[in-house]
Formats: C-alpha cells, sequence, structure tokens
C-alpha cells in the first residue's frame, strides 16, 4: 500500500498553499494498492519536530481521520476526509497546516488500512487513536513532507 500527493514527493517540501503561511488546506493524497480485506482506512499527519519547550512530548498532531471507507482512493486538494474528522493538538476537527515555530520540521502522513471499522472507539486523540488501531492494521504506509517558514 502506498500514500502519495501529486502536490509533493516524499522527503520534499510541501507547497506553502498546504501551511499556515499559504491557505492551510489539506494536500491531495492518493492511496494506492489498499488491501482487498481493508474494512476502513485511518490517517494520521504529525511532526515529531516540536521544540520540547512548546510541548513537552516533542509531537504535535496536525490531522486525524478514520473510518474512511477502504475504496477511497484519493482525498482532492482542500477536501473534508470521508470519515470522521477527529481533534488536532489544536483541539480543532479538523486539518490544521504545516506551521513550524524556529526550523524545518518533517510532516508525516501515516495511512493505515484496517480490518474492522472503528465506529465503537473513544477516540479524544492521538493515544486514543493509535490503541484503536493496535492489533488491527493490516497494511500501513507513509508519506513525509518537510517545511521550513524561514526558506
Amino acid at each position: 500500500m502506498k500514500i502519495l500527493s501529486p502536490a509533493f514527493e516524499h522527503s520534499q517540501p510541501i507547497p506553502k498553499v498546504y501551511t499556515c503561511d499559504g491557505q492551510n488546506i489539506s494536500p491531495p493524497l492518493m492511496f494506492v494498492d489498499v488491501p482487498k480485506e481493508a474494512k476502513s482506512l485511518a490517517l494520521i499527519m504529525e511532526d515529531p519536530d516540536v521544540p520540547k519547550n512548546i510541548r513537552p512530548d516533542g509531537l504535535w498532531v496536525h490531522w486525524m481521520v478514520w473510518d474512511m471507507p477502504p475504496d477511497v482512493a484519493e482525498i482532492p486538494e482542500g477536501a473534508e476526509a470521508p470519515g470522521v474528522i477527529g481533534q488536532n493538538t489544536s483541539g480543532q476537527a479538523s486539518y490544521e497546516g504545516p506551521c513550524p515555530p524556529d526550523r524545518e520540521h518533517r510532516y508525516f502522513f501515516k495511512l493505515y488500512a484496517l480490518d474492522q471499522t472503528m465506529t465503537s472507539a473513544r477516540i479524544a486523540n492521538r493515544d486514543d487513536f493509535l490503541s484503536a488501531i493496535e492489533g488491527h492494521v493490516i497494511a500501513e504506509a507513509e508519506l513525509m513532507g518537510k517545511y521550513n517558514r524561514k526558506t
């Protein structure tokens, strides 16, 4: 399984339009080779490069989506993801674009194909999300982009 974006390549810069310095809309994403036995898809976008004085765990969740139908092949640019949108670190149930306070940060888009839906799961944060998918991941894929407000 793969997660791709026509807007940027893996390990390359995320275009400004998808950040707090641009339109702060989600980039287009494509899901390829999702296993036929998948019952749902889940997606998380996170930044593990947050300064410890801002967040002691050094992590910022920008987007969480679960219970996406397994036949979803893409999320178009700026479109609402087809599923349940969880709260990001800012407390909003939406996409929040890259906005690093200090230097270049990495942003990981992680896609999970699951053997069940997460309809009954109580998910308030990243830890709940990871607990809910534990033991149910059939396949996973990752796309990483970078962004630096200083350049």
